[in-house]
This record gives C-alpha cells, sequence and structure tokens, in this order.
C-alpha cells in the first residue's frame, strides 16, 4: 500500500492544544470528528496512525488514495463543479537529437523529434477546502514535495496567470524514472496545469497553457502536442507532426542505476567536444 508522511501543521489535521502533553489520541480531531473512541484509543484505523516523538511532533502516515477520496467528498458537498481527476502523465523520448548551437543565455538549440510512450506516471488530483498551500504525497522517497517539485511549480504558476485561490491535494504514482531523459517531471506540471484549468472551468486556453508551460521547463510545451512533434529552440517551439513510429510498436528501454542530470549534461557539452576535438 503507497503511504505518505508528513508532520501535523497540515491545514487538513488540527490537533488539540494538550495532545502533546497528555499523549492522548482521542482528542486528535479531523475537522471536528474523532477519529478514537475511548475503547479504540489504541486501535489502528484502516487509514491513518499517530506516532509522537521525543521531540513533540507528530507524523501522520496515511493512505493518500483514502484520503484524497474523503478530502473530496468534503468538497463534494459544496457542489464544486470538478473535486477530483486522475490523469494519466505520459513520458517521450527522443528520437533523434541534435545540439546546434550554444546560446547566449546559457542555454542550447536543439532540433529534436520528441514522441510520447505508454509509460507513464499516474496523478490524482482533490480540490482543496485549503486556500493556502498545496498539499503533495507520492510513493518514491526522494522526490521533493514542496515547490521544487514541478507540479507545485505549475499550480503556482497557473494561480499567477489566472488570479485563481484554489490549491489541491495530489498524489503521484510515480512510474517514469528520474535522471533518465524521459522528460518526467515535464510530464507532470503539463499534467497539472492541464488539470488545474479543469478545475477552474477553463480560464485558460490550451495554447496559453502551452506558452505558459516554458517558463517551467523546456520540454513542458511539448506535453500539450498531439504526441509526436519535431522541437527546436531550447525544446519549447512545438510543430505537431504525424506519429513516425506506430503507436503500438514493442519498444525496450534500459535504464542504468546512474541518473543523469540534464543540466549538467549540456553543462558538460563543450568539454566533451573539446576531448573529442584532442582525441581527433
Amino acid at each position: 500500500m503507497t503511504s505518505s508522511h508528513f508532520l501535523c501543521h497540515s491545514p487538513i489535521f488540527t490537533p488539540s492544544p494538550n495532545i502533546i502533553e497528555n499523549r492522548s489520541l482521542s482528542s486528535f480531531r479531523s475537522h471536528g470528528s474523532s477519529f478514537f473512541d475511548s475503547k479504540s484509543r489504541n486501535r489502528r484505523t484502516p487509514f491513518v496512525r499517530f506516532m509522537v516523538s521525543a521531540r513533540k511532533q507528530v507524523e501522520i502516515v496515511y493512505n493518500p488514495d483514502e484520503r484524497i477520496n474523503k478530502l473530496a467528498d468534503e468538497v463534494d458537498k459544496e457542489a464544486a463543479p470538478v473535486s477530483r481527476l486522475t490523469l494519466f502523465s505520459p513520458c517521450k523520448i527522443n528520437v533523434f537529437l541534435r545540439i546546434t548551437n550554444k546560446r547566449e543565455d546559457g542555454f542550447h538549440d536543439l532540433a529534436s523529434l520528441f514522441h510520447v510512450i505508454s509509460l507513464g506516471d499516474v496523478i490524482k488530483f482533490s480540490l482543496s477546502p485549503s486556500k493556502a498551500q498545496d498539499r503533495l504525497s507520492t510513493n518514491v522517497p526522494g522526490v521533493p514535495l514542496d515547490d521544487r517539485n514541478l507540479i507545485i511549480k505549475a499550480l503556482n504558476l497557473y494561480r499567477k496567470k489566472t488570479g485563481s485561490n484554489n490549491f489541491f491535494w495530489i498524489h503521484l504514482d510515480k512510474k517514469v524514472p528520474t535522471g533518465a531523459g524521459l522528460g518526467g517531471g515535464s510530464s507532470n506540471a503539463a499534467t497539472a496545469l492541464w488539470a488545474a484549468n479543469q478545475f477552474n472551468g477553463f480560464l485558460a486556453t490550451e495554447k496559453e497553457l502551452q506558452e505558459w508551460s516554458s517558463e517551467i521547463g523546456s520540454d513542458v510545451p511539448f506535453f500539450f502536442s498531439q504526441g509526436a512533434a519535431y522541437c527546436t529552440g531550447r525544446g519549447e517551439v512545438v510543430q505537431n507532426v504525424p506519429p513516425p513510429l506506430p503507436l503500438d510498436l514493442p519498444m525496450v528501454l534500459i535504464k542504468p542505476q546512474q541518473a543523469c542530470s540534464t543540466a549538467e549534461v549540456y553543462k558538460n557539452l563543450q568539454r566533451l567536444k573539446f576531448f573529442h576535438l584532442l582525441k581527433d
């Protein structure tokens, strides 16, 4: 079962002021209703348990599927047009990649054929009653859950561009390996922008979303394409093309244990060229 961890400063849970002093879990409430009664104080609930550390912090371990559904049910009561979405976030391969120029802004111009494949992540979005902060959980340790994550960056960007005040509870079921050049994070960002637009009643056109997405990353605009595109510039100039590969074409992806940072790869490109010049 997928689980995630966060501390009790979350606005979703409000502990009683004396919970730390009394170590009484029965006083811990969620939106006014207790998870425990006197007979079940030490019994583990189906989806939540509590641990009090020596540093007087309460950690909550929960089943995100159950929690997202409960959260969305509360929003449903307020007759929200859309309260939850489960979306597939595909990754991409580069059928070919050419680096054509080093730019003055530090980036590189490229020419590449991007193509989506059937490997991807699943992201669950739920409209949160909170108007202060997004909450992100994931099944993979080490993935940042704050605004370093492109999902949170995308949601912040959408609010900045549209003036929306909606915040979200998000669970990322990660399948795409990181540091593999497959654009998993970029796809997640595009998916988050698209989802936010759904929740907010289409405040932006898809073309606007695509244009805004280049502020998050060079690969993000591609994921608003039709699935295959010739990409130039930093990668943000996207021209749809007919898919050159059959959608049912079997494919083997081999990912070494080592991860490669895209920024570091481009940074070392000039050094690699110099090495080959010496070798020749």
